[in-house]
C-alpha cells in the first residue's frame, strides 16, 4: 500500500486510539483529530463514556502522544447540534425514531470531517468503527462495507448510509481483530485507554433520560393512549416519549382484557395519540423506505434477494428488496417485529454491505 495523508479521528476511546496507532505503524503519515460536538462540554455524559467530553478530548492527546502524531482538535459543535442533536429531536416530534450515531457517521465524520480533511490534502480518514473494507467482485473497483470479524462489535449497520464514494477514502484499520484483542493491543501499546469502558446510550443525552431530554426541547403535549378499538387506557405527557415496540414505561391505567402485556403499535403525533395492544400486531411483512443509497452493488433495476438489517445489532431478516417510485419496497420472508419509521434498512450480501435506506412506513400481517 502506498503511503498516505491520513486523517485520524480519535473520540478518546480505546477503538479509535488503537485504529491511529495501527494506520501509523503501516506507515502512512498520520495526523489525530478529536472531534468537540458539543457546545457545552460538561452538559454531555460524563465519565469514561468514550464520546464528547472534555476528559475524552484529554484522552485522546494523550494517546496521539504515545503514538507518535501530532494532534488538533476540530470545533464541530454548531454542524453536530443542526446535523445529530436537531434531527434526533425533529424525528421523535415527527413520531420517528431515529438512530443518532448512524446520522453522525453519515453527516459528520463522512461527510463535514471528510469534506474538510480532503480539502487539507488529506487522502483519507481513519476511524475505530468494527468494519472491514474490501473490492467489489464487480469489474467497477468500487470498495465494499463488510461485517467485522467480531460479530458482537459490528458496526457495518450504522455505516451502512456512506456512499461509495466515502467508503473510497474511509479506513477500518479495526474490522479484522475482535474487541477483546483491541484492549489487549493497546495495553501492549502502553495507551492509557486500553480498559476505558466503550460509550453507550446518546452522547448528547447527559443522564441518559431521553425522555426527559426531549420534554425538555419540545414541551408538554398531553394525549391519550389507547387500545386498537379506541377506548382510552392511559394518557401521557408527550408522543415524542414512546417508539414503537415499547413494552416499559407506558403508564396504563387498566390491564388488558387477557392479562398480557401490550406495546406500542403505532403514534399520531398530531393528535397526540398513541396506540397499544399485543405484541403480534407488531409483525411487519413488508416496508417501504425512502433515499436509498447504494455503496455496494449499483442500484437495482428489478427485484434483488437480500438480507436486512432494520436496528443496530438487530436480528436479520431474508428479504426482497424492489425498486419503487418513492425509494425501495422491502418483502420480508419472515416478520419482523417492531419496525418503525425513521429506521435505518440496511441490505446486505451475505456479510457485504449493499446499501441502505430510511424506513418510512409498514405494512403488518395483522393487516
Amino acid at each position: 500500500m502506498s503511503r498516505l495523508r491520513v486523517l485520524a479521528a480519535m473520540s478518546g476511546g480505546v477503538d479509535s486510539a488503537v485504529a491511529a496507532a495501527r494506520a501509523a505503524e503501516a506507515g502512512h503519515d498520520v495526523t489525530g483529530v478529536h472531534l468537540a460536538l458539543s457546545r457545552n462540554p460538561s452538559s454531555y455524559r460524563t465519565g469514561a463514556r468514550g464520546c464528547c467530553t472534555l476528559e475524552d478530548a484529554r484522552d485522546a492527546r494523550r494517546a496521539a502522544d504515545v503514538n507518535g502524531i501530532p494532534f488538533y482538535v476540530w470545533d464541530m459543535a454548531e454542524q453536530f447540534h443542526a446535523s445529530v442533536v436537531q434531527d434526533f429531536v425533529d424525528e421523535y416530534a415527527r413520531g420517528h425514531t431515529p438512530n443518532p450515531c448512524l446520522r453522525c457517521n453519515e453527516k459528520i465524520k463522512f461527510e463535514a470531517v471528510l469534506d474538510r480533511a480532503v480539502a487539507l490534502g488529506f487522502d483519507a480518514v481513519c476511524t475505530g468503527h468494527h468494519a472491514r473494507l474490501a473490492s467489489s467482485p464487480d469489474s467497477t473497483g468500487r470498495r465494499r462495507l463488510v461485517r467485522s470479524v467480531d460479530p458482537a462489535k459490528d458496526q457495518s449497520y450504522v455505516l451502512g448510509v456512506l456512499t461509495s464514494e466515502q467508503l473510497s477514502r474511509a479506513m477500518f484499520p479495526l474490522g479484522d481483530t475482535t474487541k477483546d484483542r483491541v484492549r489487549a493491543e493497546a495495553a501492549e501499546r502502553g495507551l492509557a485507554v486500553a480498559d476505558k469502558p466503550d460509550s453507550h446510550d446518546v452522547c448528547f443525552i447527559a443522564d441518559g433520560d431521553t425522555r426527559a431530554f426531549l420534554r425538555q426541547q419540545l414541551g408538554s403535549a398531553p394525549g391519550q393512549i389507547v387500545a386498537p378499538d379506541g377506548t382510552v387506557v392511559g394518557s401521557h405527557d408527550g408522543s415524542y416519549a414512546f417508539t414503537i415496540g415499547q413494552r416499559k414505561g407506558l403508564r396504563i391505567d387498566r390491564p388488558a382484557a387477557d392479562g398480557r402485556p401490550r406495546y406500542v403499535l403505532s403514534i399520531e403525533p398530531v393528535s397526540g395519540t398513541v396506540t397499544v395492544g399485543p405484541p403480534e400486531s407488531l409483525d411487519v411483512r413488508e416496508i417501504e423506505a425512502a433515499g436509498p443509497v447504494w455503496s455496494g452493488c449499483a442500484p437495482p433495476s428489478e427485484p434483488v434477494d437480500c438480507l436486512v438489517q432494520l436496528r443496530a445489532h438487530g436480528e436479520v431478516y431474508p428479504a426482497v428488496c424492489a425498486p419503487a417510485a418513492d425509494g425501495v419496497r422491502v418483502s420480508l420472508r419472515t416478520p419482523a417485529r417492531g419496525v418503525a419509521p425513521g429506521q435505518a434498512a440496511v441490505f446486505y450480501d451475505g456479510d457485504a454491505v449493499l446499501g441502505s435506506a430510511t424506513i418510512t412506513g409498514t405494512i403488518r400481517s395483522a393487516a
